[in-house]
């Protein structure tokens, strides 16, 4: 299969990114992939199933809260592989804490790296995509937690991609003049590490499912469907979205 482009997938070791990781891979892009580097192991096994599927792909151990960081992997990607076409802001974290709960410093945290992490990304994505012509995708990570409130115990988590859904619409006008779309994704429950923390019992998880008109919690492979049509041509008129993945759990 014909190379389609350059996609860069962060917090991607496991759960959501690496399944867009893969999914993109299977479609023909050449993968590099992002996680801190306590994940380093895990996120070496990406690379090697993305090179199995016969794309290339590269790791790069990163803090996407730092600008300096992304700043420099923007770049070493481009070293890398020539040029960068996707940009998919997948990184992440899911408190459960209430707002009046929660510290200063467990707030500052928690922006840094599902707020500014994503600004970052968009930010230098965009300049790089500008830079060398021809358009681009970037795709960040929301919620159906960034339309309704989930839960009262997931406040900040709720502020937090509420930003992210308030960016991508704000980058989708600035970037639409270089032919850049600029798209989220909002899935609900996904059976993830990150769920399992706070949806560990069995009748929670049953509760949930039950909640949901199509009777199941989401999987992985869910999300990475809509990112990998959000990458392709055929989203080339979509912009400024963040399309829910919750199999109907919250509708809009």
């Amino acid at each position: 299969m014909e190379r389609k482009g350059v996609a860069l997938v962060t917090g991607a070791a496991k759960g959501i990114g690496r399944a867009i990781a893969l999914r993109l891979a299977k479609d023909g892009f050449d993968v590099c992939v992002n996680d801190l580097p306590h994940s380093s192991e895990a996120l070496d096994s990406v690379v090697k199933d993305i090179q199995s599927s016969g794309r290339a792909g590269s790791a790069y151990l990163a803090d996407v809260s730092v600008e300096e960081q992304v700043k420099k992997m923007v770049a070493h990607v481009v070293e890398t592989h020539g040029a960068l076409n996707v940009m998919v802001a997948n990184a992440g974290i899911l408190p459960s804490i209430t707002l009046s709960e929660i510290s200063v410093e467990q707030w500052d945290n928690l922006m840094a790296i599902n707020a500014r992490g994503p600004f970052l990304c968009y930010k230098y994505a965009a300049a790089q995509m500008i830079a060398q012509g021809g358009g681009g995708r970037i795709i960040g990570a929301c919620s159906t937690s960034g339309k309704r409130p989930a839960s009262a115990a997931m406040g900040a988590y709720c502020v937090s991609k509420f930003a992210v859904r308030g960016l991508t619409q704000a980058a989708a006008l600035e970037y639409g003049p270089h032919n850049i779309t600029v798209n989220a994704y909002a899935p609900g429950p996904v059976d993830t590490d990150l769920f399992a923390a706070i949806g560990e019992a069995q009748a929670i998880r049953e509760a949930i499912s039950r909640s949901v008109p199509l009777q199941r919690i989401g999987v992985v492979e869910d999300v990475a469907k809509l990112v990998s049509f959000l990458a392709s041509d055929q989203a080339n008129f979509i912009t400024g979205q963040s399309i829910c993945v919750n199999g109907g759990m919250y509708m809009d």
